[in-house]
């Protein structure tokens, strides 16, 4: 994978991840500053999501631990837990919220 189809495909990604905190309506605040995106609760707890050109991959740091999600067959999946990585985006941003979020 070159340089820009990562790009392409890992900010589509993040894209996919704001549009979904927005449409569910969860009191989440997010901020993406050059690589790296910031998801903050109301307790101000965090999500760190972060693009790792090098490696080709996005990694994802939480309360419950880091994660590092890499592109095989059109999903970004993670190589820790073999979960994809909007689904863990979600399962966090519920344990982190303390309440379930609604997203597709």
């Amino acid at each position: 994978m070159k340089d820009s189809e990562f790009h392409q495909l890992a900010d589509e990604q993040l894209t996919n991840i704001e549009q979904a905190i927005e449409d569910s309506g969860a009191d989440i605040d997010f901020e993406t500053s050059g690589n790296v995106m910031t998801l903050e609760f109301e307790d101000r707890t965090q999500i760190i999501i972060n693009k790792q050109e090098p490696m080709r991959e996005i990694w994802l740091a939480s309360k419950s631990g880091g994660y590092h999600f890499s592109m095989q067959e059109g999903a970004w999946i993670c190589s820790k837990t073999g979960f994809e990585l909007m689904a863990l985006v979600k399962a966090e941003c519920e344990k982190q919220a303390g309440e379930e979020i609604d997203w597709v």
